[in-house]
């Protein structure tokens, strides 16, 4: 029998075993199309577009602003941060969502610095996720803090005592390999640090245990494996021990005591709540709650099982189709997150060539193709379909053409 036959054959066996099979039609997946960017912007959920018209008809356009209490509009933050918290291993307390994965990395790590006096060493990865070192960079330009970046092998040798915090991302966005937050969050605590973990590329896809490993602090973003669409919330942790402690830069009047009394002295809310700034988007809160729902309604644990089973596949695939291309992730899939990076000189041309045959993966700079695997909608014969069009792309030098080239805004 053909590779491709073969490979066919062993997509539809495992097809019908999937206990999670029946969640795609949970999701808007266009008809032609190959999903592979799910790690970057989460597919559709079909409920959202009515969730949103009622919102939006309903709430805003026949409640107006009775709407903030009438439709629970005032405590959507609190509500669904409390929803993501079994997602990541926290309390419900421990969570909330608001504003952007940028504004909250700012925000949490101004307030480790605090709680750290006679520090100010954050000390990270090269190559980490750039919005994670650009909050550092605009935190030291104001002389508030000093980058360190050590190699991920002599991060626990780099934890001096003049490190304030260690902040990191749970899987690499580039490469999808994963760091032990156990050992990792022990060793920052020994050295006297705080620790805090980008969960951006984790939450939804693979099991996380923030209380179990006792991080201090973390973020994470709503719109990749959570599918609050683009541009959702992000949500932000932390730890119920550092509550009556912590207290972040931006005191916006939501993150007030009581933000209704409109006082002229900022007074910060108890707990979580503090670290609300702005009033809370509504709209995009409500899109992300579908998503968090759908998620946490088919669970972690499956969705990992899953994710692993795929990423397999598709590596077994590519080997008996003799492709050879390399491998960026770590080769054991429980090392890596819900995705799979490979280097090559033309890897941008390569993704567009396969954009343009339906399979959308993405590009990251100077030279990886990055295919994510969703588990919630995405299907075993999707990632052999994908497998067989990454050959023929590959192998017929169909990358070569020059319209797939031209690099677009976005990669």
């Amino acid at each position: 029998m053909p590779p491709r036959d073969r490979i066919a054959e062993r997509a539809r066996a495992l097809d019908a075993a999937d206990g999670l099979a029946a969640y795609r039609a949970a999701f808007t997946v266009p008809e032609g199309v190959i999903y592979l960017d799910g790690n970057s912007l989460g597919a559709l959920p079909v409920k959202t577009a009515d969730v949103l018209a009622r919102v939006v008809t309903q709430e805003w356009g026949e409640g107006l602003i009775r709407s903030w209490n009438s439709a629970g509009w005032f405590d959507m933050a609190a509500r669904i941060g409390g929803k993501i918290a079994p997602l990541v291993g926290a309390a419900p307390h421990e969570v909330i969502a608001c504003d952007s994965t940028s504004v909250n990395l700012f925000k949490l790590i101004a307030a480790a610095l605090q709680m750290r006096p006679g520090r100010s060493v954050i000390l990270s990865e090269p190559g980490n996720f750039p919005t994670d070192l650009y909050m550092i960079a605009g935190l030291e330009a104001q002389g508030l803090a000093q980058r360190r970046l050590a190699p991920r092998e002599e991060l626990a040798q780099a934890l001096g005592e003049d490190v304030a915090l260690l902040m990191l991302t749970h899987v690499h966005y580039k490469t999808g390999a994963l760091h032990d937050m156990a050992a990792l969050t022990r060793a920052a605590h020994e050295a006297g640090a705080l620790v805090l973990w980008d969960l951006s590329h984790s939450t939804g896809a693979l099991p996380v245990d923030l209380r179990g490993v006792a991080a201090d602090f973390a973020v994470g973003c709503g719109y990749k494996y959570l599918c609050g669409g683009p541009g959702a919330p992000a949500f932000a942790f932390v730890a119920e021990r550092h509550h009556g402690r912590f207290a972040q830069p931006l005191t916006g009047w939501f993150g007030h005591a009581a933000p209704f009394a409109f006082s002229d002295d900022y007074d910060p809310a108890s707990g979580i709540g503090q670290l609300q700034c702005g009033t809370p988007p509504v709209l995009g809160l409500a899109a992300l709650e579908v998503g968090v729902d759908l998620i946490a309604e088919i669970g972690v644990a499956p969705l990992y099982a899953k994710s692993r089973a795929l990423s397999e596949f598709f590596l077994a695939c590519l080997a008996d189709l003799d492709v050879a291309l390399a491998l960026v992730s770590p080769a054991a899939s429980a090392q890596r997150g819900s995705q799979l990076s490979f280097r090559h000189p033309d890897a941008y041309a390569i993704c567009q060539a396969l954009i343009a045959r339906g399979v959308i993966g993405d590009f990251r700079a100077p030279d990886v193709l990055r295919l994510g695997f969703a588990p919630a909608y995405l299907r075993f014969a999707d990632v052999a379909e994908a497998a067989r069009h990454l050959a023929e792309v590959v192998t017929g030098g169909e990358w070569q053409n020059p319209a797939f080239r031209q690099r677009a805004a976005v990669t």
